[in-house]
């Protein structure tokens, strides 16, 4: 253990939307909340240009201005938080559960991880400069934005196929890039995309980077076959190629993961483990968005509340 030692009532570790929900609702109530994160507050959320479908806000918000806000209330309320800060070693497990922070000790008698999902990323020169600036991974978030407008869409699995699908209901025209010679989408998914006469697909080629020329993005495409690059220029990019849980932290802990990394809970967000819950894209379910992440951390702050007082 650390030479410093800081008792809370709950540990909040993530502050995307999940968390700082939770930290709200629990601060307001008297549980001495503590949210931790490896970056600043807001998770994916302050990332993107801008939110449309949060309820009570007529106009789009930009993102970093809503996760601001988040923060800010769940500040008012008492909440503490340690941000720009890495794990160095924790405990899940017992009565008081600890997080080690350099050279700081934290415990809680409750846990709650929410540390989200991020995008797969395709690891190509120009792709993180131009996230949330030309390059989106999320449909719902963005598509009104190109309302008229022609883009590209990288992939061509289930995920991809369908937020493309909603994608169609706004966009002039997609150019899918994949690099199979099918799609790996299910069949019915599939045959609607091929079916779209807005739909153009660029079969057996790999996105090797991105630009942008003024307003307009343009991606370099290699045709695996051939070797040939070919260069489009559209209004905006989609990448759709999957998404990872945030859980590296959590490998050696007893904590129950999926085969594909997520956290198994039940409904009322508690993990395998007594006193840990998680929230959010972090957790094994079908849908991610922001308010289904908020959803879940109102569920688990008032089980914690129940729990800790």
């Amino acid at each position: 253990m650390s030479q410093s030692t800081h008792p809370f009532d709950l540990i909040i570790i993530g502050a995307g939307p999940a968390g700082l929900a939770a930290a709200i609702y629990t601060a307001r109530a008297g549980v001495s909340t503590l949210v931790i994160d490896e970056s600043s507050a807001g998770g994916q959320v302050k990332t993107t240009h801008q939110v449309a479908n949060y309820p009570g806000f007529v106009e789009p918000i930009p993102g970093y201005e809503l996760a601001g806000n988040m923060r800010k209330q769940a500040e008012k309320y008492g909440t503490k938080f340690e941000l720009a800060a890495e794990i160095s070693a924790m405990n899940l497990e017992g009565a008081e559960k600890w997080v080690q922070i350099d050279e700081e000790t934290y415990t809680a008698k409750a846990v709650l991880i929410a540390t989200g999902s991020s995008p797969r990323l395709l690891n190509v020169p120009g792709e993180r400069e131009y996230k949330g600036s030309g390059i989106s991974y999320c449909a719902t978030c963005d598509g009104e934005f190109y309302t008229g407008k022609e883009i590209i869409v990288v992939g061509g699995g289930n995920s991809a196929m369908e937020e493309s699908l909603m994608l169609l209901q706004f966009v002039k025209s997609i150019t899918v890039i994949h690099q199979f010679d099918s799609l790996q989408a299910e069949k019915i998914t599939a045959e609607k995309m091929l079916a779209s006469p807005k739909v153009k697909i660029l079969w057996s080629h790999e996105p090797r980077g991105f630009e942008q020329n003024g307003e307009k993005m343009i991606a370099l495409a290699e045709n695996l076959k051939t070797k040939e690059l070919v260069r489009l220029e559209r209004d905006g990019v989609f990448i759709f190629i999957g998404m990872l849980p945030n859980v590296d932290f959590l490998r050696k802990t007893a904590l129950a993961l999926t085969p594909y990394g997520y956290i198994v809970t039940n409904e009322k967000m508690e993990t395998n483990l007594p006193g840990v819950y998680a929230a959010g894209d972090v957790r094994d379910k079908k849908y991610r968005q922001i308010t289904t992440a908020v959803g879940d951390g109102t569920i688990a702050s008032l089980e914690i509340i129940q729990a800790v007082t």
